[in-house]
């Protein structure tokens, strides 16, 4: 099963510049996901993360691996319908190279523990094959606070 951005757009609150899915190339609900994320030169954190020599931040790497997680957490309507997944914690986080304009991150994402209101997951980044990140994530779903009409 792929999705596209439209559908991404639907599953995440995440919006430019920080939204870090591009495309779903495969999902097995409850079981496991594949996402991309096109890293351009023209990505904003470019500008600071290094001038002449660009490299996109670990952290960002992470939050990508932690979207393509979420849209797999989220897929079905009633797990979103009123719900915001919350990155909670990540742990054996490993950086193996940088990630640099050009390259495609591929996230590869394996449930290990799903519960009613959280879900773990291992979670690794790939560029042409070559493992540049991995790590154990942890989200929680939360209720979203309704706001006052006044």
């Amino acid at each position: 099963m792929s999705v596209d951005i439209r559908r991404i757009l639907e599953i995440l609150p995440h919006r430019y510049p920080f939204l870090f899915v591009d495309r779903i190339e495969e999902m097995e609900p409850g079981r496991r996901i594949v996402g991309i994320k096109n890293v351009t030169i023209n990505e904003p954190f470019f500008q600071g993360h290094f001038p002449g020599n660009p490299v996109m931040p670990g952290v960002l790497i992470l939050e990508a691996m932690g979207q393509v997680a979420t849209v797999l957490f989220l897929a079905e309507e009633e797990m979103r319908a009123g719900h915001f997944a919350y990155f909670a914690a990540a742990d054996k986080i490993r950086f193996r190279r940088p990630v640099v304009p050009g390259d495609q991150l591929r996230c590869e994402v394996e449930v290990l523990r799903v519960r009613r209101k959280s879900c773990k997951v291992q979670a690794r980044a790939t560029v042409e094959g070559e493992l540049v990140a991995e790590a154990r994530l942890f989200s929680v779903l939360v209720e979203v606070p309704e706001l006052d009409d006044e």
